[in-house]
């Protein structure tokens, strides 16, 4: 398909074992499962080229920490993406400012800085792309981020907006456009759209050609007779085309990148045994994305 891609890991692939976010929060504090010093032990067992990380984490954002953590990833030959919200709804360990997004991404030695945007709609979600309501927060976002290009210019740092689970593909474009910075763009995300039941495919290919990075996730839509959901699975065992998402990824994105994501439930199991699952789905995903989807081959 062209162009060799590495392949990284979003820590929320392992969320189950404290890594991401929504683990160990004030409403629930529990130690973590495992370190982030740990995962990248593991990303270079797994052959893996990067992580794409999370304040959760960090666990701390002092400079000693980000020193620690910009060594450590070095040392285990791992390249860092920086990712944050605006404000985060249910972890807060992931809300920064964006100067402050910034500055830790370059601290940390990531050349990325991912945003949330964070948008609270209005019901209902379908047909509210647009909404006057959410115009007034994506003027909001228009106007932080302004306000931080000096440091992105400072910095170099590429400031990435994800289609997150609350906005529409157009929303993210609109800001990318009347923002017109070539050092901010996009981060595509394979199923999130689905939040706002936009079609996954339709987000891609409109948001591939200006997505500096990504989270390449697989979701599987199931039905019964009280309606339908959809969950996380391993890589190819869902309902999204990896084939074709690649494939678009590929030849229309900017990026080297794919950072693969599991978005794992406990559902009836125990918490032992689903991150025991969600550990065996995120080594089944590697398995896949090298051996199907051919990433980095």
């Amino acid at each position: 398909m062209g162009k060799k891609m590495k392949l990284g890991l979003h820590t929320y692939t392992l969320h189950l074992w404290g890594l991401g976010q929504n683990w160990g929060v004030v409403a629930d504090p529990r130690p973590k499962e495992m370190s982030l010093i740990e995962l990248m032990d593991k990303a270079v067992e797994w052959g893996l080229d990067g992580l794409h990380i999370t304040g959760c984490d960090l666990e701390t954002k002092d400079d000693e920490r980000l020193a620690q953590v910009k060594s450590a990833a070095q040392a285990h030959n791992l390249y860092l993406e920086y990712n944050f919200s605006r404000d985060e709804e249910f972890d807060p360990r992931l809300t920064d400012r964006i100067e402050d997004g910034i500055r830790i991404a370059q601290k940390l030695g990531a050349d990325l800085a991912k945003l949330s945007l964070d948008i609270r709609r209005p019901r209902p979600l379908y047909g509210s792309c647009f909404h006057p309501t959410v115009m007034k927060q994506l003027c909001t976002v228009y106007d932080e981020v302004k306000a931080a290009l000096p440091l992105v210019d400072q910095t170099g740092i590429r400031l990435a907006l994800e289609n997150h689970t609350e906005t529409f593909a157009d929303e993210i474009l609109w800001l990318i456009d009347k923002i017109n910075h070539p050092l901010v763009g996009a981060c595509v995300d394979t199923v999130n759209s689905m939040g706002v039941l936009e079609n996954p495919e339709t987000a891609v290919n409109k948001l591939a050609p200006y997505a500096f990075c990504n989270h390449f996730c697989d979701h599987k839509l199931d039905r019964d007779q009280f309606g339908i959901r959809f969950h996380g699975v391993a890589l190819g065992d869902g309902d999204i085309d990896c084939f074709k998402v690649y494939k678009t990824i590929c030849e229309l994105s900017p990026t080297d990148r794919i950072t693969f994501e599991i978005e794992w439930d406990i559902g009836e199991d125990s918490l032992a045994v689903a991150r025991e699952k969600e550990m065996d789905a995120c080594i089944r995903s590697i398995k896949y994305a090298r051996e199907m989807l051919r990433i980095g081959m």
